[in-house]
């Protein structure tokens, strides 16, 4: 697909109506065989989202995983300090 369908997208989140359950059960199978939740929620008549504003975070491989580890420990007052002296002696 050279664009996509849409600039929004699921943080991960859903508060689903019992009505997806006839939505999934019309669903076929997907990619590896499985039914995706997505490919249902194309089904319903509506679906309502809030728009989110701040920062988020892609932890989908080891490295923003890391990252993202990272700054919330940094942003702790508990471990702060001993995360900063302990990189300041690792590095």
């Amino acid at each position: 697909m050279d664009k996509a369908p849409s600039n929004l997208a699921i943080m991960g989140r859903y508060v689903l109506t019992p009505d997806i359950f006839d939505k999934i059960d019309e669903t076929e199978p997907g990619v590896g065989g499985e039914i995706q939740l997505t490919d249902a929620l194309q089904k319903l008549d509506s679906i309502y989202g809030v728009a989110f504003e701040g920062k988020t975070y892609d932890i989908g491989n080891r490295l923003e995983w890391l990252k993202t580890s990272i700054e919330f420990a940094l942003d702790d007052n508990e471990f702060k300090d001993d995360l900063v002296n302990y990189m300041k002696s690792y590095i």
